[in-house]
């Protein structure tokens, strides 16, 4: 039998064997379970099919409050609908919780960028063009890391609209 399903839409097995893993070791901490291909494929397709309902649920719903950008609230709501109520409670704190833990670090970027602005703004400009380098490639390393956080900044705002 092929593939019906596009490679783009394919939920990573990995992630999804790890994630049964877990929850079946929470469930029985004295067995080691091992968990067939068939199943794993069984999981990582109604995980895929229940990813698609919700995010086409949760579509309607920004639609419908003439939005363009689905956010967390649309979730929520999108979970009562297809009646996973009981997933709510559970989802608001861990989002709430990953909101916590990253605050610190949204912050401290900003507190990093502002200080190399301030050293650009002191540094005479006359300086020599040319960088040794291990200092060219630090400052392509931390242009990089800089660029994944605003990425990242970006990421989480879309997803508080």
């Amino acid at each position: 039998m092929e593939k019906a399903v596009p490679e783009a839409e394919e939920l990573p097995k990995a992630i999804v064997r790890r994630v049964v893993k877990d929850k079946l070791s929470d469930c029985s901490p004295d067995y080691d379970i091992n968990v067939h291909k068939d199943a794993l494929l069984a999981f990582t397709e109604s995980a895929r099919i229940f990813i698609h309902y919700l995010s086409a649920t949760a579509n309607d719903i920004c639609k419908e409050s003439r939005r363009q950008t689905i956010n967390a609230e649309d979730v929520f709501k999108a979970l009562e609908e297809i009646e996973f109520s009981e997933f709510v409670k559970p989802l608001r704190a861990s989002l709430a919780e990953f909101r916590r833990k990253n605050a610190g670090k949204k912050g401290g970027a900003t507190r990093e960028k502002e200080v190399k602005k301030k050293r650009k703004v002191e540094e005479p400009s006359g300086k020599s063009g040319s960088k040794s380098k291990q200092n060219k490639g630090e400052d392509d390393n931390e242009e990089e890391r800089e660029e994944g956080e605003e990425e990242a900044e970006e990421d989480e705002n879309n997803g508080n609209e």
